[in-house]
């Protein structure tokens, strides 16, 4: 989706790993959660509370889910799920835009 209506906007940052990732949380109408942001090329670890859909809107990237030795490589216009209370490694080879989906 490249853009979302009536929405509240937290307009505090959430900056990750010294400035690396950098994202902003929103509600929709319903209530429902979201974060919109960039991440810079590194390589990094996440760790999720909710299960996630990271939806790639510009770039690249490879991620390895917790427990897996297999690295899976996404573009802008693809998508990756992640469970709740686990983690996942990511290597940003072209700056990263994304919408993360909660829940």
């Amino acid at each position: 989706m490249s853009s979302y209506e009536n929405v509240t906007l937290d307009t505090t940052p959430n900056v990750y790993f010294d400035g690396a990732c950098v994202s902003h949380t929103f509600y929709l109408a319903n209530g429902e959660k979201k974060s919109a942001g960039v991440i810079f090329p590194a390589s990094l670890t996440f760790g999720t509370a909710a299960p996630e859909v990271m939806e790639l809107t510009a770039g690249a990237c490879r991620i390895r889910l917790a427990g897996s030795e297999e690295w899976t490589s996404y573009a802008a216009g693809e998508s990756f799920s992640v469970p709740g209370d686990s983690s996942f490694d990511i290597e940003v080879t072209e700056t990263l835009g994304y919408v993360c989906h909660y829940g």
